[in-house]
């Protein structure tokens, strides 16, 4: 128990440590002084823009519950890729969320529900269309954050992975949303 206790809080003594880094970090590099915050600051606020403006509210809890699925999942994963460091984000809006909370909190899930509500509304298969969102995320829209420097890969992690888990996200967003679909229709018999 002993050594399990001095363990444990030598992790913590590095957490803290590890937090206050990231603090100077982003006071020295990432601040609101520094052109790539406001891209940051973009790519949050944009989205959730179009959200308010473009969602169906016709649909608009079947559609929410879809967004905020996929937002959940993209922050656990988004969480561990950066903590096992597959992959960083140089320039973040506030140094407390080790993932990027404009790109993978907003700008993606929104992306992805707006595939989701057209698909919906126009009966068109949404696994086909999210596949394309999933190639173009990975494939064109990171490979250029790469290349401003706002995204980087490590650990031999690559953009075809970066492919398999977008689609993994959205196929355990929409299976899970198809669960609490199928529970409703149930429940209304």
């Amino acid at each position: 128990m002993k050594a399990q206790n001095e363990f444990f809080n030598e992790i913590n003594i590095l957490q803290e440590e590890v937090a206050k880094l990231q603090e100077e970090y982003w006071l020295t590099y990432s601040n609101i002084d520094t052109w790539q915050f406001w891209v940051m600051v973009a790519t949050m606020i944009l989205p959730l823009i179009v959200l308010v403006i473009a969602i169906d509210k016709t649909k608009l809890f079947l559609i929410l519950f879809f967004t905020l699925n996929i937002h959940v999942w993209f922050a656990y994963i988004d969480s561990i890729g950066v903590r096992r460091a597959y992959w960083e984000y140089p320039y973040t809006l506030t140094p407390y969320f080790p993932f990027s909370l404009s790109l993978d909190g907003a700008l993606a899930p929104v992306a992805f529900m707006l595939v989701y509500q057209w698909t919906l509304n126009k009966q068109k298969n949404f696994y086909l269309y999210a596949t394309g969102l999933a190639a173009f995320f990975s494939f064109i829209f990171k490979p250029f954050l790469v290349s401003i420097n706002l995204f980087g890969m490590n650990n031999g992690f690559n953009y075809f992975y970066l492919f398999l888990l977008y689609c993994l996200l959205f196929l355990i967003s929409i299976g899970i949303t198809n669960i609490f679909i199928k529970f409703k229709k149930l429940s209304n018999q």
